[in-house]
């Protein structure tokens, strides 16, 4: 709701006020405008998420830093699990707000078989509503799979157990096959 002091309200206004829900599970990325973004590939390639629309479902895993000791965890259990996702023709994708060097180093180090994206100025972890963990202090550990028509299927949030992730990704892609 938007509260305006003058009891008038004015487009500039409106739309310096509005902020966007969370993305939740069954909303349609379609109308989140940086689905279409383009963003820096720790492979030397340029990705955006809609690329994949018709084609397959997409894992994208949001974490606060690369080499860290949860963000380590997380990685890795999606790189072990890696197999699973392919096998069920789904893509992965790691994204930060890393620099693209920072993730390039963090995915050879770890031996990642995905990319990782870059999201420096953080406008996918804004349009997509994810929230800061403690207190706001840390960027929020957030999954998201989409399915083939670019729909949420799951969305799910958990600071604290990044191996969690995985598990939850891969229930729902199961069921998307």
């Amino acid at each position: 709701m938007v509260m305006l002091s003058t009891g008038t309200a004015s487009a500039a206004t409106l739309s310096a006020s509005f902020v966007k829900a969370e993305l939740k599970v069954g909303s349609k990325l379609q109308d989140y405008p940086d689905y279409y973004r383009v963003m820096k590939a720790t492979d030397g390639t340029s990705v955006a998420l809609s690329k994949f629309e018709g084609k397959s479902p997409v894992v994208v895993f949001f974490y606060p830093k690369a080499a860290t000791p949860g963000c380590t965890k997380e990685a890795c259990a999606f790189r072990d699990a890696y197999g699973k996702f392919k096998d069920a023709g789904a893509q992965v994708f790691g994204v930060s707000s890393d620099g693209v060097q920072a993730n390039s180093e963090f995915a050879k180090a770890q031996r990642l078989p995905y990319p990782l994206l870059t999201d420096q100025s953080e406008f996918l972890r804004k349009s997509f509503g994810i929230k800061g963990d403690l207190l706001g202090l840390l960027p929020g550990r957030q999954t998201y799979v989409i399915d083939k028509s670019g729909k949420v299927a799951l969305s799910f949030n958990d600071q604290f157990n990044p191996e969690k992730h995985v598990e939850e990704a891969l229930k729902v892609i199961k069921t998307l096959v």
